[in-house]
C-alpha cells in the first residue's frame, strides 16, 4: 500500500479495497521502521492519525466521499495544530503546543485527511538543506550520505521514500521546489495569497506560502483543492474563486507557449542539468507546445535583493520570541536584559542568528535606504520582467536547481554558496508567482528537477503540464533503492 499515490489511494478507499485505519496503521508502522535512518519527522501522531482514519472510514461508510477522506499526509512543523507540539525545528519552541490549529491544518482535517505527524525541517524554514534542524539533519533517501534540500526537506524525504503519499509544505524562496527537485518529487508553490498563511509561523510574511509535495501532480492538484481558498483572518489571503485543479489535467498542450529564459543557462548551471533540461523541452515539444527565447533581464539581481528582504522580515517576526510569553526561557536571569539575551541566544541556532543579524542591520536607520529599500526596487523590476515575460509565453521553464544534492555538511563553511542554489526558485517568490517542480532526470544517481512559472493564480496550467509530461515519461515513477 505505501506505494500508493494520493490518487490510487482515493479510488482504492471508495472501491473498499482497504480501509483508512488499515493504511494508516500500515504507514505509521512503515514509519517506525524506516525513519530513523531519514530523521524526517519530529513529532509522530499515531493516536490522533488512527482516531482521524476511523473517523474518515464511519464518514465513507456514511456515503460520504472525497478525495482526501482517509487519505494520509503530514505537516510541515510550523503549521499550529491544536495540542501538538509545533516546534519550527528550534529549540525555542520545542515545548511549545500550539492552542488551535492553521487554516491549512484545520481545511485539510475538514475534507478527511489523516494527519500522520510533523515533518522536520530547517530552523524557521532558514536554509537550503534542512540540516539546520535542532533535531538534526534529514537524509535524502537517494543517497543518505546527502542532503534532501530544505527547507520543507522532512516533507519531501518521508514522501520520497513512501512513507506517505503525500505532504504540506511551505515555499519561502524555494523550500518546496527546491527539495522537490532533489528527492524526485512535484512540489508546488501557489501564488502568494491562494492559500492561508494564518496558524503558519511565519519566517518571511512577504514570500511565505504553503503549498503541496507529492509524487504527481495529479496528487498536487488533490492536495492543493484541500489548502486552498480566501481566509478572512489572514490579512494577505486573497479572495480568489478556487478552480477544480484536477479538471483540466488533461487538456493538450498544443500551442501552449513555453519560455526559456536565457538568464536560466549562465555558467553557475551544472551542465549535465541543462541536458536534462533540453531534453525536457524537446518532450514538450512533442506534445505541442511551442519554445521561445526569452529575457528576464533583472533576475541577477534576485539573489542580493532575496537576502536582504527575506531576513529583514525574519528579523522582525522573530522578535516576538523573547523568553518571556513562550517557547524557551534561560534559566536564572539576573534581570530583564540577560533574559532576552540568553533566551534568543540559547534558542535559536546559528543559521537563525546569522538571517536575524543581517535583518537587523539592513533595516537600521543608517541603512534602511542603501539596502532595505533598495532591494524593494529591484523586486519590483522583477516582477514588471514576468510580467512583460507572460505577454509573450504561458508558462516559463527551466532547471529548479543549478546542482543535484551536495553532500551533509558540504556546504556548512561557506553560507553563500548554500544561498546561491536558490537562484533559479527566489525570483516566484520576490514576484509572488507560482511555480512547480517536476521529475526530469538523475545525474550521478541523484534527481534533478525542472521547474515552471505561471501568471497570477494559473496554478491550474502549470499542473496540466506537469501531468501531460509525466504521462509521457516515467522519472517520478522511480523510487530510491531499500525504500
Amino acid at each position: 500500500m505505501h506505494q500508493l499515490t494520493l490518487a490510487e489511494i482515493a479510488r482504492g478507499l471508495a472501491d473498499k479495497k482497504f480501509s483508512s485505519e488499515e493504511l494508516t496503521k500500515t504507514l505509521l508502522a512503515r514509519i517506525a521502521q524506516l525513519d530513523p535512518q531519514l530523521n524526517s519527522f519530529i513529532t509522530l501522531t499515531e493516536d490522533l492519525a488512527i482516531e482521524q482514519a476511523k473517523a474518515a472510514d464511519a464518514r465513507r461508510a456514511n456515503g460520504e466521499s472525497g478525495a482526501l477522506l482517509g487519505a494520509p499526509i503530514a505537516h510541515k512543523d510550523l503549521f499550529c495544530t491544536l495540542g501538538v507540539r509545533t516546534s519550527c525545528a528550534s529549540k525555542m519552541l520545542d515545548n511549545f503546543k500550539a492552542p488551535y490549529d492553521a487554516t491549512v491544518v484545520a481545511k485539510l482535517a475538514e475534507a478527511g485527511a489523516v494527519s500522520l505527524g510533523k515533518t522536520n525541517m530547517d530552523e524557521f524554514a532558514m536554509g537550503s538543506a534542512n540540516e539546520s534542524s535542532y533535531y538534526g539533519a534529514v537524509k535524502n533517501p537517494w543517497n543518505l550520505e546527502h542532503v534532501p534540500g530544505g527547507s520543507s526537506g522532512g516533507s519531501a524525504a518521508a514522501v520520497a521514500a513512501r512513507l506517505l503519499p503525500a505532504a504540506t509544505g511551505t515555499d519561502t524562496g524555494g523550500s518546496i521546489r527546491q527539495p522537490a527537485a532533489l528527492t524526485n518529487l512535484t512540489g508546488l508553490k501557489p501564488t502568494y495569497g491562494r492559500v492561508s498563511r494564518w496558524g503558519m509561523i511565519a519566517y518571511a510574511s512577504s514570500l511565505d506560502q504553503g503549498g503541496p509535495l507529492a509524487r504527481t501532480a495529479e496528487d498536487c492538484a488533490i492536495l492543493l483543492q484541500g489548502m486552498a481558498g480566501f481566509d478572512p483572518k489572514d490579512s494577505t489571503s486573497i479572495d480568489e474563486p478556487v478552480p477544480n485543479f484536477s479538471a483540466d489535467l488533461n487538456t493538450s498542450l498544443k500551442g501552449l507557449r513555453i519560455g526559456v529564459p536565457a538568464e536560466f543557462f549562465s555558467e553557475g548551471l551544472d551542465p549535465r542539468i541543462a541536458e536534462l533540461v533540453h531534453n525536457s523541452i524537446k518532450e514538450l515539444e512533442k506534445l505541442g507546445a511551442v519554445i521561445k527565447t526569452i529575457s528576464l533581464p533583472n533576475m541577477q539581481h534576485a539573489i542580493p535583493a532575496y537576502y536582504v528582504i527575506a531576513p529583514a522580515e525574519a528579523s522582525s517576526n522573530l522578535s516576538r520570541f523573547d523568553g518571556v510569553r513562550f517557547g524557551h526561557r534561560c534559566e536564572d536571569p539576573k534581570d530583564l536584559t540577560d533574559l532576552y539575551k540568553r533566551s534568543r541566544a540559547e534558542g535559536f541556532g546559528p543559521e537563525v542568528q546569522r538571517r536575524i543579524l543581517v535583518g537587523a542591520y539592513a533595516l537600521s536607520a543608517g541603512y534602511y535606504d542603501a539596502y532595505y529599500l533598495q532591494a524593494q526596487k529591484i523586486r519590483r523590476l522583477i516582477k514588471n520582467d514576468f510580467v512583460a515575460a507572460f505577454n509573450e509565453v504561458d508558462v516559463i521553464l527551466g532547471p529548479t536547481t543549478p546542482n543535484p544534492a551536495w553532500k551533509i555538511g558540504a556546504k556548512n563553511s561557506d553560507p553563500v554558496s548554500a544561498y546561491l542554489e536558490d537562484v533559479y526558485t527566489i525570483t516566484a517568490n520576490l514576484a509572488g508567482l507560482p511555480g512547480l517542480s517536476m521529475p526530469a532526470g538523475f545525474v550521478d544517481g541523484l534527481p534533478v528537477g525542472v521547474q515552471l512559472l505561471a501568471p497570477y493564480f494559473q496554478e491550474g496550467r502549470l499542473l496540466n503540464v506537469a501531468h501531460q509530461y509525466q504521462l509521457n515519461t516515467d522519472w517520478h515513477t522511480r523510487s530510491p533503492a531499500g525504500f
